[in-house]
């Protein structure tokens, strides 16, 4: 019992599932990534970097950890990616029923797709806040509508999507494209303009997904596609505290980290931003 590991290494108490009011889910599914692989080493790496994270935020002046992370067992890989969505999309309604804050951490962007429908069902009005560098919003790809290619597909159709840092997509994939609510990595590039824009197209209720290539790989270059061009670390999270100040974010994702041995700043990169999603999070609660 006493080899138990929690989130940030916080006493156990405040990881008790009574105790928490946030779940952090682990869904290492790395089955249809197609150049770099890796996602499913994710956890481990995020886990160990965030024990070795100060738990005061400056910024906010909190200790988020006090209202309590429990981790969920880690969610197995099923045969198929279609029946890993099912997979994901029923253990997210049942994770809902527990009315805690939920936040998943991939595995690849193909995750998001039974996460989202799940949030979907219960918010009517939900918008899904992608920050990514590809559009990923192919309606099949390699013969499956569950590829990470696929993530925002189905959410572009039955929610309210909007898209921020992209700079790479198909031809095929402007068909399911809005664009008055995506805001290329080109166009934000020394434009704050669209901050407010961006907003002003939300909902009340915000399901936010993350996938770590929206950063340059200069600072994030533990990830399967990187791409050049990306946003920094103060544009994205700027961008982030006005979003959880303005709006109801019910949950979120982090996904595509695909840890790189022996470099550690990606790491401390995702640990400090899962934390600062939570710090956001509460501090606008009180």
């Amino acid at each position: 019992m006493d080899n138990i590991r929690t989130y940030a290494g916080i006493d156990r108490e405040l990881a008790e599932f009574a105790n928490s009011e946030i779940l952090l889910q682990s869904i290492p599914y790395d089955g249809t990534s197609t150049w770099g692989k890796g996602a499913d080493k994710a956890f481990n790496a995020f886990l160990e970097a965030s024990e070795n994270m100060e738990l005061y935020d400056i910024e906010t002046n909190s200790e988020v950890y006090k209202n309590g992370v429990h981790l969920m067992p880690e969610l197995k890989n099923q045969k198929s990616p279609k029946e890993q969505y099912k997979k994901v999309y029923m253990l997210t309604k049942e994770l809902l029923e527990t009315d805690k804050f939920l936040t998943f951490l991939g595995g690849e962007h193909s995750i998001s797709i039974g996460i989202i429908q799940a949030f979907s069902e219960k918010y009517d009005d939900l918008t899904v806040l992608q920050l990514d560098a590809h559009a990923d919003l192919r309606e099949r790809y390699m013969g499956s509508r569950y590829n990470h290619a696929c993530a925002m597909h189905s959410a572009s159709i039955n929610t309210n999507l909007i898209q921020v840092g992209i700079r790479s997509m198909d031809r095929c994939e402007l068909e399911y494209l809005n664009p008055n609510k995506c805001y290329f990595a080109h166009d934000i590039h020394g434009n704050n303009t669209w901050v407010d824009k961006s907003i002003e197209g939300m909902s009340d209720h915000i399901y936010l997904t993350i996938d770590l290539d929206v950063f340059d790989p200069g600072i994030m270059p533990s990830t399967g596609t990187p791409e050049p061009g990306g946003l920094d670390w103060h544009s994205v999270i700027n961008y982030l505290k006005k979003v959880f100040k303005e709006k109801n974010v019910v949950g979120f994702d982090i996904v595509e980290f695909a840890p790189i041995k022996k470099l550690k700043s990606p790491d401390f990169l995702v640990a400090k931003l899962y934390y600062k999603l939570l710090s956001y999070k509460y501090y606008n609660q009180k």
